[in-house]
């Protein structure tokens, strides 16, 4: 069985850089798209879908469409895990999926914002609900055994630790990509007006990144590093057995609070920068990109010390710095002694830090739980642990955004709204600290010795 080389473990990666645009397009600009603030209608951004509380008269349009998508997302993770735990392809368990998913995934999110009609209707609401649906099929089938590939790969703690920090950064990449959107379109509005040129540049980047996801596919000969033999569990008794994990259950809990107040923060991130500290939307490019660089500078240190900390006092540390960042997040704009520009940098600079953390460890612990549950059941169960998370974050992620899509609605003209959801956020990372501490990490490395 061959040992994954460096170069291996980038081909591996590259996909994760070209999946991760097509999800920053979606986590960071669907809502900005389709329920736009004042500053956005006012430089041309058209409604296209009937806006207000009017879902049960308690959530907006897209924020039921989107968090009835992450459910429907959520579902079909382990029916995906489970076909892919189960594949007696020639080609192995995985890279089938990969290939098969990549352009459905590409299409459907670039479909995601080309509504059928130049005006607000409910037509545009319907083709949207459906185009999102297509969107978290695909990328259910394709990130799911994608990163069932993570322990299969990755023989020791060491490698799975090397292939988490390399995803890592081409996932912080990839998303960095996506938040570069504004000054894209900026330099296409004269040509194809902003509605159009929002478009045309994210069917570039969803192209670009169909490319990325088939580098993995041609590149890497998966029976050549995995033998691993296909479960005969159906997905309904291979789910239960996963969460019949309790170090997985206790996991799972603190990444649901983890991924409902994170995702807040990203949904949030372009209102804050334009409604509270009245910059402009370029700037959320900006201050992503920064933070994006400055949490690279701790990949070496983190990588250094978890050896020697262990994985789960760093998480811990991330949690608290988030929760803070998140907290200070509801009073930026309010700070008369400090420029709003200020303000924002300042909020980069402080989230880089848990921002790499929770980048590499939390796809590792994973990998360890899994590996350690393989070895005590004598059951290949990957790709369901990955599903089994996936179904929970995502659970996290629908109830974030109706969430956030109902708060912000609050005071629209004075940001209320946007402050609460900073706070709620603030609160859930917290949350899923709390439950982190339950996390028994000296069991699972016994395991794996």
């Amino acid at each position: 069985m061959k040992k994954l080389t460096k170069s291996k473990i980038w081909f591996f990666a590259l996909g994760q850089f070209g999946w991760a645009m097509l999800s920053g397009l979606i986590s960071n600009w669907l809502v900005y798209f389709y329920q736009p603030d004042q500053t956005a209608i006012g430089q041309g951004q058209t409604v296209f879908i009937p806006q207000g509380l009017v879902v049960f008269g308690i959530f907006t349009v897209i924020g039921g469409i989107t968090a009835f998508g992450r459910i429907f997302d959520a579902v079909t993770d382990p029916l995906i895990a489970n076909w892919s735990d189960r594949c007696e392809s020639r080609n192995g368990r995985r890279i089938p999926f990969l290939k098969w998913a990549s352009l459905p995934l590409a299409v459907s999110t670039a479909l995601v914002f080309w509504s059928p009609q130049n005006q607000t209707s409910t037509l545009n609401a319907v083709f949207l609900f459906f185009m999102v649906m297509a969107y978290y099929l695909s990328i259910t089938a394709y990130c799911t055994p994608y990163n069932a590939l993570i322990p299969e790969l990755g023989h020791t703690q060491e490698e799975r630790l090397s292939i988490s920090t390399t995803i890592s950064f081409t996932f912080i990449a990839g998303t960095a990509v996506a938040y570069l959107a504004p000054t894209l379109w900026g330099m296409l509005i004269p040509s194809f007006g902003r509605v159009n040129a929002i478009r045309v540049t994210f069917t570039v980047i969803a192209a670009v990144a169909w490319i990325f996801m088939l580098i993995p596919v041609f590149t890497i000969k998966e029976k050549d590093y995995v033998t691993a033999q296909p479960t005969k569990e159906n997905a309904f008794s291979s789910l239960t057995a996963t969460f019949r994990n309790a170090e997985f259950r206790k996991f799972v809990g603190s990444d649901i609070a983890y991924w409902i107040g994170l995702t807040m923060f990203q949904t949030g991130l372009p209102f804050f920068v334009t409604s509270l500290l009245k910059l402009p939307e370029t700037m959320t490019t900006l201050y992503f990109v920064g933070m994006t660089a400055l949490s690279l500078v701790f990949y070496l240190p983190i990588n250094k010390l978890t050896p020697k900390l262990g994985k789960k006092k760093l998480i811990l540390f991330a949690f608290a710095s988030f929760g803070l960042c998140f907290f200070y997040t509801g009073f930026i704009g309010k700070i008369p002694v400090i420029p709003a520009a200020v303000q924002g940098a300042i909020l980069t600079v402080a989230a880089a830090c848990p921002m790499a953390i929770f980048g590499i460890l939390p796809q590792a612990v994973v990998a360890d739980i899994a590996k350690s549950d393989s070895m005590e059941t004598n059951e290949n169960r990957e790709g369901m642990f990955y599903a089994a998370r996936t179904f929970a974050f995502k659970l996290g992620q629908s109830v974030s955004m109706l969430l956030f899509t109902a708060v912000s609605t609050i005071g629209a003209a004075t940001g209320t709204g946007y402050r609460m959801a900073a706070f709620i956020a603030a609160g859930f990372c917290m949350l899923g600290g709390i439950i982190f501490i339950f996390y028994n990490e000296v069991k699972i490395s016994g395991n794996l010795q």
